[in-house]
């Protein structure tokens, strides 16, 4: 199998990337990243000794980089995106860039110059907004709450378009909060581990009763090959765990990992829009393709934590000097 993976220096595809070539003995990966905020080349270095991986810097809306490699790919699976939201807030611009204009060039190479390659959106829950009670299944309206969700909304209504207009072999993913390696340190979990080892503050989101779903990040990645094996061309699977929490409880978790009191949590202001509860009904991937969590939140989270604490050397060089250095002013904003 010849694989074209999007974003591959990123935390999702960088885990999957290596997943892959560990379970697959005969797959090929081309892996195009634009080395932007998120991806970090440390993430696959141990890969770069594999003859069956090769990277390529480059951007996804460039159309003649992009045409050229799908043409090589039996595959794709985009996951570059943008994804901080946060960021998007700030400046949505390079969101729709990446995320929307990125995929609608992927999909348009495709169907000019490979027709016949399977195309794998990875998608996310935050296109579908909050839900107080209850789970999102596949066919719910879409409603996201800020810039880099509607921007994800829209590339998945460019690929179900281009599946029907054009009858190119899409599926779309939908997944809930991941964790694991190789995270960036702005995400609420590596965040709370790096800053909780350091000593320092950790700043929380109104009171932190935002409700998530945690996937470990190698459940997320057996979802992605079974999608790519079994998945029907067309279809939507969502992901999901069925691990919901508060994100302060999230947090609490890791202090006790960590021997750490809670006095180190600072409650700042809330973000604009900010979702208050995320939830995935993924019985459709576990009845049709027989998916299903295999890392327990705990283990997974416990696994994790260890990671972070052993390999400081990788996030000191990606962190940012106002995660690791704030100034009470930033603490509040």
């Amino acid at each position: 199998m010849r694989l074209l993976v999007t974003g591959g220096l990123g935390f999702i595809a960088s885990n999957f990337i290596r997943y892959m070539l560990g379970r697959h003995s005969d797959v090929e990966i081309t892996n195009i990243d634009s080395l932007s905020i998120g991806a970090n080349p440390a993430n696959l270095k141990d890969a770069e000794k594999d003859s069956r991986y090769r990277f390529v810097r480059g951007d996804i809306t460039n159309p003649r980089l992009v045409a050229r490699l799908v043409k090589e790919a039996d595959v794709i699976v985009n996951s570059a995106a943008e994804t901080h939201v946060d960021r998007s807030i700030a400046n949505p611009t390079p969101f729709l860039k990446s995320n929307t204009v990125g995929t609608f060039a992927i999909l348009e190479s495709t169907r000019r110059g490979n027709p016949g390659a399977r195309i794998v959106q990875v998608s996310t829950d935050e296109i579908y907004g909050d839900i107080l009670e209850g789970s999102f299944k596949e066919d719910h309206r879409l409603k996201p709450s800020n810039p880099y969700a509607a921007s994800k909304a829209a590339a998945d209504m460019f690929a179900l378009a281009y599946h029907r207009t054009y009858g190119l072999d899409v599926v779309i993913t939908r997944c809930t909060n991941n964790f694991g390696p190789y995270q960036s340190p702005e995400k609420l979990i590596p965040k709370t581990i790096i800053r909780a080892h350091m000593n320092l503050p950790i700043p929380i989101y109104g009171e932190g009763r935002q409700v998530r779903d945690w996937v470990y990040v190698l459940d997320h990645c057996e979802a992605l090959n079974q999608v790519i094996e079994r998945g029907k061309a067309g279809e939507i699977y969502n992901i999901s765990s069925g691990n919901e929490m508060p994100n302060i409880q999230v947090v609490e978790s890791i202090l006790n990992a960590l021997g750490k009191t809670r006095d180190l949590v600072r409650f700042v202001d809330d973000r604009p829009g900010h979702d208050i509860r995320y939830s995935l009904d993924s019985s459709k991937i576990r009845s049709q393709l027989g998916w299903s969590c295999k890392y327990h939140f705990i283990d997974a989270l416990k696994e994790t934590t260890e990671w972070y604490i052993r390999n400081e050397s990788w996030w000191k060089t990606h962190a940012s000097r106002k995660m690791l250095h704030p100034t009470p002013w930033e603490l509040k904003w």
